[in-house]
């Protein structure tokens, strides 16, 4: 086909046509999902999100097996927030250190600090969920908050941030819960995968369609949780006591997400890749669970950034001028929208920022989910358990 004096081949023009609606489709959910916290931002500034007047009581709860070390560092800084009615139920899960004596100890010291434990010998199923029950179960307060024993709070204001969200017809609360900053490679990319999946979850909360949240930072109500009849239809599985509850019960009009900086839980994270394989494999194993509209959407992205590259390294390779400067131009486009949308997010929730490692990071990291996901299912299949 020829333009003027400009000559296009017809798999020329085909590859342009599939960077275009790919790149149609990334702008679709960098604008519709991605910025939904930048969007939520500003309603509440507008006084467009309704947050409770008062301050009812909360039950936090926390699973811990073997935590000693990182209880004696943040449980303190829970113990002491800034709220006027909460307990801390910290379930003990058959740990084999110290923490059944520093816990007795802390009791003593903290008089709405309680304690359950996981029965021994309790392996045919999730302990995690067994001690979250248990945990529930011995809450006072119908308002839950959940977070794991080696997150702690941005300050003293995280229950307050959390909680202001239970208006009458709010059952979920979904915050963000990210990891510590430490040096290295690995950090930085456990650092942004983390904050690429809260743009996913809270944006898509705050687009009215919730699909998980993570354990690190949720909170939930009780008589939700027992009306859901717990975890009774997810116990055959090691994980997704935070997802598949919120993927199973959480609704555009039952779902609230917090995005203010004291809000945050901060977490260690893992200090090898293996271990961090470990731990996304984990979480990445329920996802099949999932119900067939959240599984479109999570599908549909990747997919349109896969062919985004795809067809930007075919016009790279085989287009005339004309056609490498209009995909060069899509791509900084692209790009551009990327690095504002992400780093203001990052900016309003406390988060690290990243610029030119956003190039390779969008790039990588879903290879490195996708190997997860495949040779993962496989190990599952093998019967192979994850600790």
């Amino acid at each position: 086909m020829n333009i003027g004096e400009i000559r296009f081949t017809i798999v020329e023009l085909s590859w342009l046509l599939v960077l275009l609606v790919a790149f149609g489709f990334q702008l679709y959910y960098y604008l519709r999902y991605f910025a939904g916290i930048l969007r939520h931002r500003r309603h509440i500034r507008k006084g467009k999100v309704e947050f409770l007047n008062q301050q009812p009581g909360v039950s936090v709860v926390i699973c811990a097996r073997d935590e000693e070390e990182n209880l004696r560092k943040f449980l303190p800084l829970i113990l002491e927030q800034d709220y006027p009615e909460y307990e801390v139920i910290v379930v003990n899960d058959a740990s084999m250190d110290y923490t059944d004596d520093y816990l007795s100890l802390m009791t003593k010291q903290y008089p709405n600090l309680h304690t359950t434990f996981v029965p021994a010998g309790a392996t045919n199923m999730s302990t995690k969920k067994l001690g979250l029950t248990l945990g529930i179960k011995a809450a006072r307060y119908d308002l839950l908050l959940f977070t794991d024993a080696d997150c702690m709070p941005e300050g003293r204001n995280w229950i307050a941030s959390m909680a202001r969200n239970f208006t009458p017809a709010t059952e979920f609360v979904l915050g963000y819960g990210g990891y510590l900053k430490k040096k290295g490679l690995l950090n930085i990319l456990i650092k942004y995968d983390t904050l690429f999946i809260a743009l996913q979850y809270m944006g898509m909360a705050i687009a009215r369609r919730p699909y998980m949240g993570v354990g690190r930072n949720l909170a939930y109500r009780s008589a939700t949780f027992f009306r859901m009849k717990g975890f009774a239809s997810t116990l055959h599985l090691q994980s997704g006591d935070d997802d598949l509850m919120i993927n199973r019960g959480a609704t555009s009009e039952n779902t609230a997400v917090e995005i203010s900086p004291e809000s945050v839980t901060w977490s260690e994270p893992k200090k090898t890749f293996r271990q961090w394989f470990i731990q996304k494999e984990r979480h990445l194993s329920v996802s099949d669970q999932y119900n067939a509209a959240s599984k479109l959407r999570l599908t549909t992205e990747p997919v349109s950034r896969a062919l985004f590259y795809l067809s930007l390294i075919f016009v790279g390779l085989f287009g005339n001028w004309i056609s490498i400067a209009a995909a060069g131009f899509i791509f900084l486009v692209r790009y551009l929208i990327q690095a504002i949308i992400i780093n203001k997010s990052a900016k309003q929730l406390g988060e690290q920022r990243f610029y030119l490692s956003i190039l390779l990071l969008d790039i990588f990291l879903p290879l490195i989910t996708l190997n997860i996901m495949v040779f993962g299912r496989k190990r599952k299949k093998k019967g192979i358990k994850w600790k």
